[in-house]
This record gives C-alpha cells, sequence and structure tokens, in this order.
C-alpha cells in the first residue's frame, strides 16, 4: 500500500483515511485465470462470482498444458476498480488457481470472439445481408433459400456491430463462443 502526500492545511484527506480512493464508475475488464484441470475448478470460480454478486459478460475454458493439467479461463467481467481488485484477490486465494492476470491494465492484448448468425431474409434484405457479411469478412457456413448462417470472428465490438446491422434485416439466431484473450508481445 502506497502511502499518501497530505499537504499542510488540506482538507482532502485524513491523516486517518490513509486508503487509496477508487472510482465509484465501472469498467469492464478482461481476466486470465491458470488453474488446475480438474473436476469443481470451474465451479468454484463461477461461484465465487455468483455468491457475491457480480456478473460475468463472458466465459471461456479450454486445457492449456495437457502435461501440466492446466486450464485456461478467461472471464470478462465489469465493476467498479475497487470491486475488480476485490475479484483479482478472491480468484488468486483458490487453493486450484495458479495464476489471475488482469489482461485489462497489464497491457495490450488481443481479444477474439467466434460467432455465428442465423439470418432469414428474402429479395432486397438477403442481398444486403450477404453484401455486409462481405465487409465483415464473415463467412457463410450454411444456405438455404430461406436463410443463411454467417461465422465471423473477431473482436467483441465487431461481433456486436455486425449483430446490430443484421437484426433489421432477419436476424433470427445468434450463438457466440465468448472472448479468448491473450497478452500482446513477450
Amino acid at each position: 500500500m502506497s502511502a499518501l502526500k497530505i499537504k499542510k492545511g488540506s482538507t482532502s484527506h485524513s491523516a486517518y483515511n490513509l486508503r487509496p480512493t477508487f472510482s465509484d464508475v465501472e469498467e469492464r475488464h478482461t481476466l486470465a485465470v491458470l488453474v488446475e484441470n480438474e473436476p469443481g475448478v470451474l465451479a468454484r470460480v463461477i461461484g465465487l462470482f455468483s455468491g457475491r454478486g457480480y456478473n460475468i459478460e463472458s466465459l471461456t475454458v479450454a486445457e492449456v498444458d495437457h502435461t501440466g493439467h492446466l486450464s485456461r479461463i478467461t472471464i470478462v467481467t465489469t465493476g467498479t476498480p475497487q470491486v475488480i481488485e476485490q475479484i483479482k484477490a478472491q480468484l488468486g486465494r483458490i487453493v486450484s488457481v495458479h495464476e489471475v492476470h488482469d489482461l485489462t491494465v497489464e497491457g495490450p492484448s488481443v481479444e477474439r470472439e467466434l460467432a455465428m448468425f442465423k439470418v432469414s431474409g428474402q429479395g432486397e434484405k438477403r442481398v444486403e445481408a450477404l453484401r455486409l457479411a462481405d465487409i465483415f469478412r464473415a463467412n457463410v457456413v450454411d444456405s438455404t433459400l430461406e436463410s443463411f448462417v454467417f461465422e465471423i470472428t473477431g473482436a467483441p465490438d465487431k461481433i456486436d456491430a455486425f449483430a446490430d446491422l443484421m437484426r433489421p434485416l432477419g436476424l433470427v439466431e445468434v450463438a457466440r463462443t465468448g472472448v479468448a484473450a491473450l497478452p500482446r508481445g513477450d
């Protein structure tokens, strides 16, 4: 904990309140958690969030080291800086957790998500859906006379933008994988 400098005559900080002040603004954070690949670990991690009323916007889990029996859980959550710090500290105390990284604050990272969109339509709406899919570099993975299924990969904002444009064209259903993220560089 760092000490605060208090100017003489200043009334903004009490000498008894040496805790850093946190903002009340909620922020989106991507957490990467390296855990033992064993039964019950995911339940304990999710239980931490649900038991304290924290929301999970996105969750992906996959084994990343078969010989070491390690899995990576990528969680996207929102909260005030104080809540995010509390989440990281509580995750770090779970026995099966090896590492907790806040990719949002540790430096540049790459986030990607895979999504599939079923869009039904005919005539001009069908042509427009195909044109937009081309612009977004979405692939057609299924096609019938009444509908398309598009596959798109990219940052969550790109996926959201594509969904917004497909809604008026006949968006029927969406399936999303959740965010996978890695830090950039070394």
